[in-house]
């Protein structure tokens, strides 16, 4: 007599959002996990922003000027979009989709606005919260930066202290410390470990 085939987990594809305010490391992080090989799908973000020295168009962002971002939020194209700092940003849907439906997690990094969307559309998405030790090393990595003029800096830092107080619309919270990369992402990779082990799975449906 076969014994019967009995799973006692079925793991789902997971949807895990990276958010946090701006100088939390959100980049650093996706690209350590990136370099580390983790067999995620990494959602590309379209942007019109810029391209920054060293990003490559289709790796980093979707760089698209503001005529096709118009083409595709009026197409629905886009599971989320906010204007950032006067730059527009947004999740292409059908990429997420079709990860999902391939069986693999999803990691998405966006705006703590855009995190927050994405719960009302996903309630099962799993929301980590970047941030890091204080306020005061918060403020010293985005002036570090220099990307800005003095205007945007000074706008930046006061989103990123208005955003440090969304943490409670989030699952988890992880500190990325300076010189402390690899234990923020070992912490993550913890966390989704351990949401595979649920008992009752999360089902993501966009």
């Amino acid at each position: 007599m076969t014994e019967p085939n009995f799973k006692v987990i079925d793991p789902k594809p997971l949807l895990i959002v990276i958010s946090g305010p701006s100088g939390a490391g959100k980049d650093t992080i996706v690209q350590r996990m990136k370099q580390r090989g983790m067999p995620f799908h990494f959602v590309v973000t379209a942007t019109t922003r810029p391209r920054r020295e060293g990003e490559v168009h289709g790796r980093d962002y979707f760089f698209v000027s503001k005529e096709e971002f118009a083409r595709m939020i009026e197409q629905d194209e886009l599971i989320e979009y906010a204007i950032v700092y006067g730059d527009y940003k947004g999740i292409p849907k059908q990429q997420v989709r079709e990860a999902l439906a391939s069986g693999k997690d999803v990691v998405m990094r966006i705006d703590v606005q855009g995190a927050e969307t994405v719960r009302k559309l996903a309630p099962n998405a799993i929301l980590i919260f970047m941030t890091v030790d204080n306020e005061h090393e918060l403020e010293r990595r985005l002036r570090e930066r220099k990307t800005e003029t003095a205007e945007e800096l000074a706008l930046r830092i006061a989103t990123a202290r208005k955003e440090l107080q969304r943490v409670e619309a989030f699952d988890y919270v992880v500190v990325n410390a300076d010189d402390h990369l690899d234990q923020a992402v070992d912490t993550i990779q913890a966390i989704i470990t351990a949401e595979h082990a649920r008992v009752h799975q999360k089902v993501v449906s966009l």
